[in-house]
């Protein structure tokens, strides 16, 4: 409640702040075309600050969209331009679990047939279980025709992006190797000596100027530090070790598994009927002693997170075994069979790396002229792998409704729709980042009741089927 009072007020606020905004609205664009008249060629429609898969994509997207045709949009990537001719020989380290919804967005910009072509692993099921407990659920799509999600190297998807961005030279130009060292924010409206646009200063020294700057520069985005926008974060004290694994034998390797420890989630995913993804979250001083461990004490302590059962109590199993017993005489057709992860025989050479794990939303994704995506306006555990997807459907809701502003021949970095934007992204992303944040703090203690709690919790989702198919459903977004 407290939390769509907040959004009403600064609503208003913003509505208060559009009308003045609109009343200079012939000022503004007098200026602007003025500008164009005289070959201010710093000047674009678009200007994305931020690569990697998210800024990446919403450039093509932009720069696809039939009723942006014309437009000028551009790219500022820092890093270097990723051409990949062939897949890889060895995986990386650095992958996503890429929702069916984010799949058709990268489809829809012409990636994903490449990304398809390359290398992605699909996965049907998901297997979440308790270290405390006997207690799991089983997520997977109905008669297991349909894919959950596809693990892909983020290399690979930015890759795909970029071959697609060259196809789109007529309308999207792409910077890379840059670097911005400051943002100047449009004047009032009155101050008729300066074009009202964002201004872009580029490290080379270069002045951009742009109606709409969209920011998707990470985590520390200087977009969104130097607008001032107040960010909720927190460090979790956690680390997350990740590596590709070898597993003991081939296997169809189509399951995503993770196990709740009282440290930190760890994961398993797949990547090829012989080859996981690992990504364990634990404490910084234990993620330091797993990266020190030689390959056969990293792959025993492996083994043993998936399958030891230390940490349960007889008394929790017991209870969880009564209860188990009371919904299957309730509800005796539902609930999925248990099943046994693989093991894990060997590491491949210097894939263990560790990274600090944290949370941030911004309150605000939008400001006049500027709007915030992915990791620049959240950033989640990685527990349930949606950070990617997050962000993804920050950019095809932002790019649906710059489409409808152009359209109807309105200015792209008007608070009008900017602000549908924030308000559609963050209805769905707010809930999505409580329930990750939830499941991390239920999950990190031993705590007899909290254990039983959890337990009962896992063990009744998991004999209602209709239930985690609305979970696998949003997820899916």
């Amino acid at each position: 409640m407290l939390l769509k009072v907040n959004l009403a007020v600064k609503g208003l606020g913003r509505f208060l702040v559009r009308g003045k905004h609109l009343s200079c609205s012939a000022s503004i664009i007098s200026r602007g075309l003025v500008c164009a008249q005289h070959g201010h060629t710093g000047v674009y429609d678009v200007i994305i600050s931020g690569g990697g898969m998210v800024g990446s994509a919403m450039a093509c997207s932009l720069g696809m969209d039939p009723n942006l045709e014309g437009k000028r949009i551009l790219l500022l990537e820092a890093g270097h331009k990723k051409v990949m001719d062939r897949v890889p020989d060895a995986y990386s380290t650095r992958v996503s679990s890429i929702s069916p919804g984010s799949a058709t967005l990268l489809s829809g910009i012409g990636a994903w047939d490449h990304i398809s072509k390359m290398r992605c692993k699909p996965y049907k099921k998901m297997q979440v279980w308790d270290a405390c407990s006997d207690a799991l659920i089983i997520f997977d799509k109905e008669n297991l025709q349909d894919e959950m999600a596809y693990i892909v190297e983020n290399d690979i998807v930015v890759a795909a992006i970029t071959k697609q961005l060259d196809s789109l030279t007529d309308n999207v130009e792409v910077k890379y190797r840059t670097k911005v060292v400051k943002y100047t924010w449009p004047t009032p409206p009155q101050a008729s000596d300066i074009v009202p646009w964002v201004q872009v200063t580029l490290a080379n020294g270069e002045t951009l100027h742009t109606k709409l700057l969209i920011g998707a520069d990470g985590p520390n985005s200087m977009v969104r530090r130097e607008l001032g926008i107040p960010t909720v974060k927190w460090n979790y004290d956690q680390s997350a070790v990740v590596a590709v694994l070898h597993l003991s034998e081939p296997t169809e390797n189509n399951v995503a598994w993770q196990r709740f420890l009282p440290t930190g989630p760890i994961a398993m995913l797949p990547l090829s009927d012989t080859e996981s993804s690992l990504v364990w979250s634990t404490s910084h001083q234990h993620a330091e002693e797993l990266l020190q461990l030689d390959q056969e004490s990293f792959v025993d302590a492996i083994n043993s997170a998936f399958w030891s059962n230390e940490n349960q109590s007889e008394l929790i199993e017991t209870a969880g075994t009564m209860f188990r017993s009371v919904l299957s005489a309730i509800i005796p057709s539902a609930g999925s069979p248990r099943q046994l992860p693989p093991s894990v025989a060997g590491i491949v050479p210097k894939t263990r790396v560790m990274f600090p794990l944290g949370m941030g939303h911004a309150s605000e994704y939008i400001r006049h002229r500027v709007a915030l995506i992915g990791d620049a306006a959240h950033r989640v555990h990685p527990l349930a792998g949606q950070g990617a997807n997050l962000g993804f459907g920050d950019v095809a809701c932002l790019t649906q409704l710059l489409s409808q502003a152009a359209f109807n021949g309105k200015d792209l970095g008007s608070l009008q729709h900017l602000l549908h934007y924030e308000t559609e992204r963050q209805r769905h992303n707010l809930p999505m980042m409580a329930t990750i944040d939830l499941m991390k703090r239920l999950y990190s203690t031993n705590v007899a009741p909290v254990v039983l709690l959890r337990t009962f919790g896992l063990q009744a989702t998991n004999m209602l089927p209709m239930l985690k198919e609305q979970i696998v459903e949003y997820a899916s977004k």
